[in-house]
């Protein structure tokens, strides 16, 4: 255990002050951006999450992976330094390799598409995360089949507001940020910028080459927001971002523990430069005009010791490999709306309108190398994958009644694919996805709203690139979804008590799955290939509480329940290894899911957190029965506030339990004669760090 003197810092820091009085401590109201207008949640029709900075610091949160289990139904795939793909109501894909990624669960950070890109979710000044789920196929289009992961930077303001932060924590773990924001021109010109650095050792230890930093995690987080008030009626924003990750990746071993014997560890490297320019221009008191133009272009290495091991393991075969995934990426994106304003609506001044139009370019090239016995493949392969995505959308919110409200929407979209790769494939698609939902949303009263919505989500068919696979098996169709969900958001006891319950139902056609075969010819090696499945069934339900029980307690809690069936679909690939897929629940789809803690506010100074997160079994895949166990981790945190200054010890997974976040079923141990077996790579141990901060 690195960091000895934490035990001393804990003392130091419980025997500052006595207790006093507390005051009165407010429940929060979260606005987000899940809707074409902007709304607290509450007032949002839509199964969504958020999750507010100061919930983000409590838990010494860096990246999006440390916080996701606090949302119910939502999964996350590593095999890689950070988890990378995530999976909502048990649809999303689990990892990238040679074919290019057409991801079902959309990340946007600042408006900014980086859906096919999780480790650049890092979250220093971050205001909030909005986790949507369901297809959101009216507002998001092919990128949201199963939701989406949104991401809000906080904003610049008219005052002067400067954040420092410093933290250390085991494993040799330090971070240092700084964000400042303020008026640049008074009344005219906003602005804000920080800079992060997060660096760790990580949790492997290397006794091959006497290491304890070969998974490590050096990251760097820039970010810059001007707000530009040219007039009354027009704001002008341009948000920036620059993401530098240089990470280790060594995790996996061949007992399953932490100890690594790899000669080559890898890397999880990703350089992404981006912006997104903002317009917002109330013409009139009838019309809204918005648009958003964005571009980002990212370098990105994958790379890792694929034997996981070196000659002196395996003496007699002497067999060393490196496999090597270097991506460059490219994204243009222009979308423009008008919207209705106050004297704008139609149909009798009942409804209020939404139209727009969106079109985006992504480009993706890939160089992938594979060493044997550190000499490059013959013909190491390469491929590009371009997309032209073309869509028109609108929605439509009619008054029904005083109560009642008609929510239609529809997205039509145009998606031409191009593929071509060095081992001759060329692929070429154009077709016209759609989709969008009906809801109704009725007020109760003013503390309690009922939903309904029945939508349809999309995503594009893509392609299997290994040449080893059968030809009717090198590309796959398009994947539509039909979700119907009803719920209820209340508010009660004088809005100290917030509900939300919401069930779902959701049916897939032509579901993409996907699975993999072992290589027929190389020992421990798979192919992996995506299929479509004709009809696959999720049902569940979503809940979560927010109780202010008194001024001192707070009580919240939220569960998932999922149930992801396979219907009727059998890979033939598969059959005869008794790998059987029909009725069984879909990979990374745990049954369910909870989170329950609480804060006691001591004083106006301390705050004392604690939640307790639990996740059901789940299957690593499609192509073999291996499961994750079952597990429950505590989480805790002790704030202590003075002025400007506040400091926090925080402690994540404190029962230091293990768990997965990543399985394979294959042979790959030479002494174990190669014999198939599942590997796993765990999920972060027990980490306690200590973090200080000054607002001014």
């Amino acid at each position: 255990m690195k960091y000895k003197f934490l035990p001393a810092a804990i003392a130091a820091l419980l025997s500052t002050h006595a207790f006093a009085d507390t005051s009165e401590v407010e429940l929060p109201s979260m606005v987000v951006s899940a809707d074409f207008r902007p709304n607290t949640a509450q007032e949002t029709p839509i199964s969504l999450t958020t999750i507010d900075s100061e919930t983000i610091e409590s838990r010494g949160a860096q990246h999006i992976e440390d916080i996701l289990n606090l949302a119910p139904n939502v999964n996350v795939s590593s095999g890689a330094s950070r988890a990378q793909y995530f999976q909502i109501r048990g649809i999303g894909e689990r990892s990238e390799f040679k074919a290019p990624l057409n991801p079902s669960v959309g990340l946007y950070i600042d408006g900014i598409d980086l859906s096919r890109s999780g480790g650049a979710a890092t979250l220093f000044d971050i205001e909030q995360v909005e986790i949507l789920r369901g297809p959101q196929g009216t507002l998001y289009g092919a990128n949201a089949l199963a939701g989406v992961i949104n991401l809000q930077s906080k904003q610049p303001t008219e005052d002067l507001e400067v954040h420092v932060e410093t933290g250390v924590a085991e494993y040799n773990t330090r971070n240092v940020g700084v964000a400042v924001g303020g008026a640049l021109v008074e009344n005219k010109l906003l602005g804000r910028m920080s800079v992060y650095s997060h660096q760790s050792d990580g949790f492997m230890d290397n006794s091959f080459l006497g290491r304890d930093d070969t998974q490590d995690r050096d990251e760097i987080t820039a970010r810059g927001h001007l707000k530009w008030l040219v007039d009354k009626d027009l704001t002008l924003d341009l948000n920036l971002l620059h993401i530098d990750i240089d990470n280790g990746y060594d995790a996996f071993t061949f007992d399953n523990s932490r100890n690594s014997v790899a000669d080559q560890p890898g890397k999880d490297a990703q350089k992404t430069d981006a912006f997104a320019l903002k317009s917002d221009w109330r013409a009139s008191d009838k019309v809204q005009l918005q648009s958003t133009v964005t571009y980002s272009q990212s370098d990105l290495e994958y790379s890792y010791d694929d034997d996981w091991s070196n000659p002196i393991y395996d003496p007699i075969n002497g067999y060393s490999a490196f496999d090597q995934y270097l991506r460059e990426r490219e994204n243009y994106s222009f979308e423009g709306r008008a919207l209705s304003n106050e004297n704008g609506k139609i149909f009798d001044n009942s409804t209020a309108w939404t139209i727009g139009f969106y079109h985006a370019s992504q480009k993706q090239d890939l160089a992938r190398k594979y060493f044997d016995n550190d000499t490059p493949a013959v013909s190491p392969l390469s491929n590009a994958y371009d997309t032209l995505n073309t869509s028109v959308f609108g929605q439509l919110d009619t008054l029904l009644t005083e109560k009642l409200t008609l929510i239609s929407g529809l997205r039509i979209e145009n998606w031409q694919a191009k593929y071509n790769d060095s081992e001759g494939l060329n692929k070429e698609t154009d077709e016209v996805l759609f989709g969008g939902k009906l809801g109704l949303e009725y007020q109760v009263q003013p503390d309690h709203m009922l939903f309904t919505t029945l939508s349809r989500g999309y995503k594009a068919g893509g392609v299997n690139t290994e040449p080893k696979l059968s030809s009717d098996l090198r590309s796959f169709n398009s994947e539509y979804s039909w979700t119907i969900e009803a719920g209820m958001k209340s508010s009660w006891l004088e809005n100290a008590l917030i509900t939300n319950i919401t069930t779902f139902y959701t049916l897939r056609k032509d579901a993409q799955i996907k699975s993999s075969i072992q290589d027929p010819i190389a020992v421990g090696k798979f192919i992996d290939y995506f299929v479509n499945a004709e009809k696959v069934s999720n049902i569940g339900i979503e809940a979560d509480l927010d109780w202010l029980i008194n001024p001192q307690w707070r009580v919240l809690a939220s569960v998932g329940l999922l149930d992801a069936v396979l219907d009727d679909y059998e890979n033939p690939e598969l059959i005869d290894n008794g790998v059987r897929l029909s009725g069984r629940r879909i990979a990374h789809a745990p049954a369910y899911q909870f989170s329950l803690g609480g804060e006691y506010y001591v004083t106006n100074n301390w705050t004392l957190r604690a939640n307790i997160e639990g996740k059901d079994e789940f299957y690593f895949s499609n192509s073999h029965n291996s499961k994750s166990n079952s597990y429950l981790l505590l989480n805790s945190s002790i704030d202590y506030k003075k002025g400007d200054w506040k400091v926090s010890l925080w402690g994540r997974n404190l029962l230091d339990k293990d768990y997965d976040t990543r399985g394979f079923f294959f042979g790959i141990d030479p002494s174990a004669g190669y014999a198939d077996k599942t590997y796993t790579q765990k999920g972060d141990p027990r980490v306690v760090g200590l973090n200080l901060t000054w607002d001014y």
